[in-house]
């Protein structure tokens, strides 16, 4: 239930504001039109100074939304009002009231990430696990208990980093860009600082999915190789396995961390059967020797091993708070830098370098809105915002039926002087609504395959 009024109440806000944006230029430009509507069925709210006036209205069901200014085909259009309808303004004005919905995704985004950051997000401390074997981070040095302080792309000017969640989102950035990424790192208890590059220039051009994010090798952050909830039944329980118990070798090898723990159990799978694997772990003051055999599940295509408990201490959190300036300075940076990296996944998409199974539909919408209910206010926020930013952008893509493809239209008068025949807009509408009915089935099918563990 909190998913699926956490999907309506993202989709209303959403709608609500790119409809409002249009409408509140409309306004200023002195346009007027016989409705916005935002959603159908009984009306809920209206906005209308005069009867004569540009009428805003907010309807029963927040699922669509739509514009219809005043035009004589829908019968006599008063003289008097001839002049202020919206197909007879200057380009200027038509222009500005489409692109007036976009951006007020955009700038909604600005107010959400900086609203976020201004009550403050817990985040994970930027101290990382120890990287995965033959990855990107462990050629570059990065051992178990290293915290990024900072990051730079070039190694002279560096930019500080607040939590993993900074250092996460500035390699995605270099990915993107096909660009190396320096880190100021200092080794456990801060006694040491020293600069590693991660090469992610070789990764460019990769999707960014967990299968990514391993040959990075940055993973989960650091956490100590202690065992939480022991499943009854499990191969930990059944092993002889506690709670709290603190796991020091495997196979004779040191453990660093739960990472490096979860990775061992993970790869504890030869010809389809788990291998057992002989645990040396401290249990209050005493050492104790046990054979650890995991059962085999999937993960995708491949076997990996589980052994049915929590592995890892909770790992420490920082509470990122910004000020009144520096929030909303940030989040207009984040949005910015959030629609270019979504311009790039889009061109990437296009041209085949990305697979078009990074499209989300409204399933996935839903299920991430309800996980960021529940972690609080500043998570929904945070994620109110990327939606907002994603729902810009698409908008002002040149497709018909969206303000992208009229201000395409736009630009095209605007170049020859004459508007685009009422022929070419028929046909290019249809085609856009085709457009329009592929990208939401392909959307649809990658969420329905994302729940069956397809993806």
């Amino acid at each position: 239930m909190i998913t699926v009024l956490a999907f309506l109440l993202t989709l209303g806000v959403l709608i609500v504001i790119h409809e409002y944006g249009h409408y509140r230029v409309a306004r200023a430009c002195g346009v007027k039109v016989l409705r916005f509507s935002v959603g159908f069925g009984r009306v809920l709210w209206r906005r209308q100074a005069t009867p004569d006036s540009t009428e805003f209205v907010i309807s029963a069901l927040p699922l669509g939304g739509y514009v219809r200014m005043l035009d004589e085909s829908e019968g006599p259009v008063a003289p008097q009002l001839r002049s202020q309808a919206f197909n007879r303004q200057p380009l200027r004005k038509r222009a500005a009231i489409v692109a007036a919905g976009p951006a007020a995704n955009l700038l909604l985004a600005v107010a959400l990430y900086a609203a976020a950051q201004w009550i403050g997000i817990n985040e994970p401390k930027a101290v990382l696990s120890a990287p995965v074997a033959g990855s990107l981070a462990e050629r570059a040095g990065l051992r178990a208990g290293d915290e990024v302080t900072a990051t730079s792309e070039d190694g002279e000017a560096w930019e500080d980093v607040a939590s993993l969640t900074d250092v996460r989102w500035r390699i995605t950035q270099s990915v993107l860009r096909g660009e190396r990424l320096f880190l100021m790192v200092s080794e456990p208890g801060g006694h040491r600082s020293r600069s590693l590059v991660l090469e992610l220039d070789r990764v460019a051009g990769q999707e960014m999915d967990a299968a990514l994010m391993r040959q990075i090798g940055i993973g989960a952050p650091y956490s100590e190789p202690v065992l939480g909830e022991v499943r009854s039944g499990g191969p930990a329980d059944r092993a002889g396995l506690r709670e709290g118990d603190r796991v020091l070798r495997v196979d004779g090898e040191p453990v660093g961390d739960a990472q490096s723990l979860r990775e061992r159990i993970r790869q504890s799978v030869q010809g389809g059967t788990g291998v057992p694997l002989a645990w040396v772990v401290e249990r209050q003051g005493r050492m104790l020797e046990l054979t650890v055999e995991p059962r085999v599940t999937s993960e995708g295509r491949q076997a990996i091993g589980r052994i049915d408990a929590y592995v890892g201490k909770p790992y420490e959190m920082v509470n990122v708070r910004r000020g009144p300036i520096e929030g909303l300075v940030n989040g207009a940076e984040r949005t910015w830098d959030v629609s270019v990296l979504t311009l790039q996944m889009m061109g990437r998409m296009l041209v085949g370098e990305a697979s078009l199974k990074n499209l989300s539909g409204p399933l996935t919408i839903a299920d991430q809105a309800g996980q960021s209910v529940q972690r609080g206010l500043p998570e929904y926020l945070g994620f109110l915002a990327l939606v907002s930013v994603s729902l810009g952008v698409l908008n002002l893509l040149p497709l018909p039926m969206l303000d992208g493809g009229h201000l395409m239209y736009y630009l095209f008068e605007g170049v020859t002087g004459r508007p685009v025949s009422e022929l070419w807009l028929k046909w290019l509408q249809r085609g856009g609504a085709f457009i329009m009915l592929l990208l939401m089935s392909l959307a649809l099918s990658n969420d329905v395959a994302r729940l069956l563990g397809l993806h």
